[in-house]
């Protein structure tokens, strides 16, 4: 069986498991790209899409802004070719020079300090937070101290320690935001739900 066969038939099966639903059909998109990237039927349940989240993110993207992630394993799955077309550039600070020496002398982890040398491509631009709930919380912190606006932050970091608190604190922001509660999520939720964006934007 050929790839896009095997592709279509895996989105049919994803169809017939999530049922009746309240999702628009760009919503869909997401919800159904993270599922077939996961294997997780759950996140048909679990995603929390804001209201202008999906509109923002292709708008971002098809403006030519700028994408940040919080690791390169984020980064290395998003399709950077496609970005680029429409102008925008794909950016992770997490091994940055700068950014290893601060987190020698400060108590904040790479991923967080990532996200500080990030601002100056953020503004109308997308945050996309897989791994580090560290970065999260401090793309909240930026935006209520220090005015930063993203178009759209999405925002799944994964684990037991404090992903579902920055998740929650999250959903406070006056910032469209994909996201989800609890302790699942991980790079590979960030780049379905990017991909996913650009694929948008494309069509």
């Amino acid at each position: 069986m050929e790839q896009h066969e095997i592709e279509r038939k895996s989105f049919e099966i994803i169809d017939s498991l999530i049922g009746k639903h309240n999702f628009t059909e760009k919503e869909l998109a997401i919800v159904k790209r993270v599922i077939h990237t996961t294997g997780d039927i759950d996140f048909g349940r679990e995603l929390i899409i804001h209201p202008e989240a999906i509109d923002k993110g292709i708008s971002a993207i098809k403006s030519g802004n700028n994408i940040v992630t919080d690791v390169n394993m984020v980064k290395t799955g998003v399709r950077e070719k496609t970005l680029n077309s429409f102008g925008g550039r794909l950016y992770c600070f997490v091994n940055d020079n700068e950014v290893i020496k601060k987190s020698a002398d400060k108590k904040k982890t790479r991923s967080a300090l990532g996200m500080q040398k990030a601002m100056p491509e953020l503004n109308n631009g997308i945050v996309a937070i897989g791994n580090a709930p560290t970065a999260l919380f401090e793309i909240i912190r930026l935006i209520r101290d220090n005015g930063l606006r993203p178009a759209l932050i999405v925002g799944v970091p994964v684990g037991f320690i404090d992903a579902a608190e920055s998740k929650e604190e999250l959903l406070k922001v006056d910032v469209p935001y994909i996201t989800n509660k609890g302790r699942k999520g991980g790079s590979p939720v960030a780049v379905a739900i990017i991909n996913a964006l650009i694929i948008l934007a494309k069509e």
